[in-house]
C-alpha cells in the first residue's frame, strides 16, 4: 500500500531569484512539488500588491513558496535548483530585472533549512562556481502573501509574452535539460 501524501506531511520552501514567473514554472515541472506559488515576503507593507512591489515601495521580494515531499525531493535538491535558475551573484537584480523585490533570498521555515541553505552558499563559494561572490541572503520566514491570480502559473498561461519568450523559455529550456531526471 502506498502512503498518501497529505498537506500534513509536506514541508515548505520560500525562494526568491528574480522574476517569479520563471521559477514558478520550473518548480512545478519537478516531482515532489506539490504546489510553487508565485507571491511576495520579505518587506514591512501589509498585503502589498504587486505595483507596491514592483516600485521598490514595500521592501518586499518577489517570491515562490513551495510545498514538497521530503521523500520525493530534498531541501538540498531544492536550493541546487535554486541556485541553477538564477545568477546569485547579482546583487537585487537578475539580468535586465532591476530593484530589491529581484534579490536573491532563501527564507527559511526552521533551523535545519538556515543551516542547510549557509552551508549550500559556502559550498558554492569554496567550490568557486560563480567568477563573483555569492549575494544571495537567507533570512528567516516572514508573512508570505500571495501573488495575484493573473501571476500564478504565468508562463504556462501566457507563452506568447515577450518578457516569457525571451527570458523564461530560454531558461527553462537548459533548466530542463539539466534536470530531465526530476521533472513530472
Amino acid at each position: 500500500m502506498t502512503e498518501q501524501v497529505t498537506e500534513n506531511t509536506l514541508e515548505k520552501a520560500t525562494l526568491a531569484g528574480g522574476c517569479f514567473w520563471c521559477i514558478e514554472s520550473a518548480f512545478n515541472s519537478i516531482r515532489g512539488i506539490a504546489s510553487a506559488t508565485s507571491g511576495y515576503m520579505g518587506g514591512q507593507t501589509d498585503n502589498p500588491n504587486y505595483k507596491e512591489v514592483c516600485n521598490g515601495d514595500t521592501g518586499h521580494a518577489e517570491v515562490v513558496q513551495l510545498q514538497f515531499d521530503n521523500k520525493e525531493i530534498s531541501y538540498r535538491e531544492i536550493l541546487e535548483i535554486f541556485f541553477s535558475l538564477h545568477n546569485p551573484t547579482q546583487l537585487n537584480r537578475q539580468g535586465n530585472d532591476i530593484g530589491t523585490q529581484y534579490r536573491s533570498e532563501i527564507f527559511t521555515h526552521d533551523e535545519q533549512q538556515q543551516a542547510l541553505a549557509l552551508a549550500m552558499i559556502e559550498e558554492i563559494t569554496e567550490g568557486q562556481l560563480f567568477d563573483q561572490p555569492v549575494v544571495t541572503q537567507v533570512s528567516p520566514v516572514s508573512q508570505f502573501y500571495c501573488g495575484e491570480d493573473y501571476h500564478q502559473e504565468y508562463f504556462k498561461n501566457n507563452p506568447e509574452n515577450q518578457y516569457c519568450q525571451a527570458v523564461v523559455s530560454p531558461k527553462l529550456a537548459k533548466f530542463r535539460q539539466t534536470f530531465v531526471a526530476k521533472l513530472k
